[in-house]
């Protein structure tokens, strides 16, 4: 049992499912817990109350600082929220509940982040693991709160983390034996403001490695490799598109990790050119490992994916539906669009990150299998003219009916075709998260007769 968190008076802003974890965690380890967020009503709170928890709902979080050891702050609460600024003046510690929990971690922790292609590496490489016999838990930004696992590890165990931009805000601490970096494109600039911040914090999770540690980087991705180019860890590429001398690559249709053939592409259960790059780094860190090629290669063949991520939910009618909820940002859905070999609805919008689409609707329309896209939500006018800028016009506007949508979409949609819900922003003006967004999007397609 960790003793250096017992009988201190821990601040932790924010209810949902990493800031209850965070909660939980500290009343096992003896804290005296203040339970804060915007909301004067959350759910999920009744354990923690019955444990001795403080409830201070509804308060503003500044005026609760004053007198703590710590606080803890969940991924909504941004580096310069009034409880940060105010912790900062006090001389409060302020963490993220990631680095709070990675802190309490025993075993191997490795480390994935990027723009797009964590939840699925991580899973990945958690499966790698496992098939090789490794006792390992995946959690973190994949939906499972580090905290919620952080006191059950093992020194043999491993941890694979996914770790977002808005966690690495506060993990000054965090040191993870093996990182890797997938890529980088514009996402989140409505909190980081800027692409340089933005990669600051995400170079940020490598900060406290050190030569005995290893950083898997893609090397087709010029901000990755500059990355590379200042890690102090050994770094370990991975391409599609060169061959290299170590790391992971594809050569004459092969998947090769340290020099050695694991399989044809075409034989990996995730398809697409973003899920080869995934495929890449998860058996590039599995190789780092240890782990036997047979294993590896066993994986990548039977990996069946993720929900939200390219999920196939039904074919009915003679159309595929298929949940890419996950599909967050543009550069994300881009990679969904271009995957698509059938005639295509593809259903997109939602709340807006102050990105641009331009380059959005350039794939669709460079992509001749799209054959209608139904917009729904906060940037579907903004979708809309990005697409008439570029030349398309088969857009049909759904206002923020999400059955409605579906609707339409089904009514467009051809024999052999599919119906893509990849909506290439974030969910917040119409669902809680993208996980409700794609539950009610396979709720709506499986009760369609």
């Amino acid at each position: 049992m960790n003793e250096s968190w017992k009988n201190k008076s821990v601040l932790v802003v924010g209810m949902a499912r990493s800031g209850i974890a965070a909660a939980e965690l500290l009343c096992a380890l003896g804290s005296h817990v203040v339970l804060n967020d915007t909301k004067a009503e959350t759910d999920g709170l009744c354990g923690l109350l019955a444990q001795g928890c403080e409830s201070r709902l509804g308060e503003p979080a500044q005026t609760l600082v004053e007198g703590r050891d710590a606080v803890i702050v969940s991924p909504a609460v941004p580096m310069d929220a009034p409880v940060v600024r105010e912790a900062a003046r006090l001389g409060v510690p302020v963490m993220a509940e990631l680095g709070f929990a990675a802190e309490l971690v025993k075993g191997t922790q490795l480390a994935i982040t990027g723009t797009n292609g964590k939840t699925t590496t991580c899973a990945l490489t958690g499966e790698i693991l496992r098939n090789a016999g490794k006792n390992t838990y995946v959690a973190g930004n994949i939906g499972l709160p580090l905290s919620a696992v952080a006191l059950k590890t093992m020194p043999e165990d491993y941890c694979v983390i996914e770790v977002s931009s808005f966690q690495l805000e506060h993990m000054e601490t965090f040191h993870p034996r093996g990182a890797a970096l997938l890529n980088l494109t514009p996402d989140h600039l409505n909190r980081h403001g800027s692409m340089e911040a933005y990669g600051s914090l995400k170079e940020g999770m490598l900060r406290n490695q050190t030569e005995d540690d290893f950083f898997v980087y893609h090397a087709d991705d010029a901000f990755c490799a500059a990355v590379a180019s200042r890690a102090k860890a050994r770094t370990v590429p991975f391409s599609r598109t060169q061959i290299l001398s170590h790391g992971a690559w594809v050569q004459d249709g092969q998947v090769m990790v340290s020099g050695r053939a694991l399989c044809v592409v075409e034989e990996l259960n995730l398809k697409g050119p973003h899920n080869l790059e995934n495929a890449l780094a998860a058996a590039a860190i599995g190789a780092e490992l240890g782990v036997p090629a047979a294993v590896i290669r066993h994986t990548l063949r039977s990996f069946q994916g993720v929900s939200h991520r390219m999920e196939n939910v039904r074919a009915f009618d003679g159309v595929r539906y298929i949940n890419d909820s996950k599909g967050t940002n543009p550069d994300s859905s881009m990679r969904a669009v271009e995957s698509m070999t059938v005639p295509t609805v593809l259903i997109a919008g939602g709340d807006d990150k102050e990105m641009s689409f331009i380059p959005f609707a350039r794939a669709i329309r460079a992509n001749e299998n799209i054959s209608q896209v139904i917009l729904i939500g906060k940037t579907a006018e903004k979708i809309r003219d990005a697409l008439a800028t570029e030349g398309y016009t088969a857009c049909t506007m759904a206002g923020y009916d999400f059955e409605k949508a579906i609707g339409l979409a089904r009514s467009f949609a051809t024999d052999g075709g599919a119906v893509l819900l990849s909506p290439a922003c974030a969910s917040f003006d119409m669902f809680k998260d993208f996980e409700a967004r794609g539950d009610t999007f396979k709720e709506i397609v499986n009760a369609l007769q």
